[in-house]
């Protein structure tokens, strides 16, 4: 099959033809139909993940139609249209029989524990437990990006911050998971405050529902933040994983607010300096969020078929795979999400 290859950390990116992927006994093999290009590619194309291996294929937002079928399978067969989280659970761990399968103990994500999406097949393990069934009308570029970036967003909005209608949510970083964020908690009836460098960007957060725009380089974010909400968001997300969107993050809150971590940081990018007082002072809550199980897609599928959440305003390019390896490597100079469709 053709698939995206890298052999070093941060080298060439190039299209080669390698061996297909055959289905565990519980799992399923993907004709991949669509797949993002995000972040997370990012990291571990630049080895910030202990998981890859080289050489290694990346990708791990994908949508498509199960081509093969492991012998333990029950609920899925050929054909079925189908996206994955990018966190699939084993199914048997405590995390997985406490239902919050985004931290199983034994997890694995294409593209990071295996060879991934930006391929023309990918494996996924533990096919009952980790597919979702696509609804008949939804494009695989749509779907593509829920399974990080947009699920990931609702979750972290929804289930970990907790945002309340009339609350204001600071979203810091308007890439894929802060675009989500912001349609997400305006959907939940909040108001929002949207950060980033990129006008752009801006601008689509703007279309997405933000009612208030700042930008990122401003001597003072949190002030400015705080003016504009009356005292500080109830809840801020860093949605892209930075040593100062950390900060600024939990310095937009006001007294009791909530921060929730979205954005990956692992240490080559800077580890931020928690102002541990100002959380004390205002008796914040620091929380984590790490995508969203397969279980709990329903509630999001809901809202989108009834029109209330459109992840398709937030697809701005569709490349074949030919064109996924300088998209990879140039992940966030360009707004919206990158999917590739063509392989």
């Amino acid at each position: 099959m053709r698939a995206l290859v890298f052999e070093e950390f941060g080298g060439p990116l190039t299209v080669r033809s390698v061996p297909e992927p055959g289905p565990a006994p519980d799992g399923v093999v993907v004709q991949v139909g669509a797949s993002g290009i995000c972040r997370s590619d990012w990291h571990g194309w630049s080895g910030h993940d202990p998981d890859v291996v080289l050489p290694h294929v990346p990708g791990h937002e994908l949508a498509g139609t199960v081509a093969a079928v492991g012998d333990r399978v029950r609920n899925w067969s050929v054909g079925d249209r189908v996206t994955v989280p990018f966190v699939c659970a084993c199914g048997h761990c405590p995390p997985c029989r406490e239902g919050a399968g985004q931290v199983c103990l034994h997890q694995t994500q294409p593209g990071f524990t295996h060879w991934g999406s930006l391929a023309e097949h990918v494996a996924v393990d533990a096919a009952d437990v980790n597919l979702v069934a696509l609804p008949d009308g939804m494009p695989f570029a749509t779907a593509a990006g829920l399974g990080c970036r947009f699920a990931t967003a609702f979750r972290a909005v929804t289930g970990v911050g907790r945002v309340a209608p009339g609350e204001w949510v600071a979203v810091h970083g308007c890439g894929g998971v802060g675009l989500s964020a912001v349609q997400v908690a305006v959907a939940a009836g909040a108001r929002v405050v949207a950060v980033d460098v990129s006008p752009g960007a801006l601008e689509l957060a703007a279309a997405c529902g933000a009612e208030h725009l700042v930008d990122g380089t401003a001597d003072d974010v949190p002030a400015a933040v705080a003016e504009l909400t009356g005292g500080g968001a109830h809840v801020s997300l860093d949605a892209l994983g930075a040593a100062v969107t950390c900060v600024n993050s939990i310095r937009s809150l006001r007294r009791r607010g909530r921060h929730v971590q979205v954005g990956l940081l692992p240490p080559a990018v800077g580890r931020p300096e928690v102002p541990m007082e100002v959380v004390i002072a205002g008796e914040l809550a620091v929380l984590g969020s790490h995508g969203m199980a397969a279980a709990d897609y329903p509630a999001m599928l809901s809202l989108i078929e009834a029109g209330r959440l459109h992840p398709e305003l937030l697809v701005t390019r569709r490349l074949g795979l030919d064109d996924a390896g300088a998209a990879l490597a140039a992940v966030g100079r360009e707004p919206g999400i990158a999917v590739v469709t063509s392989f």
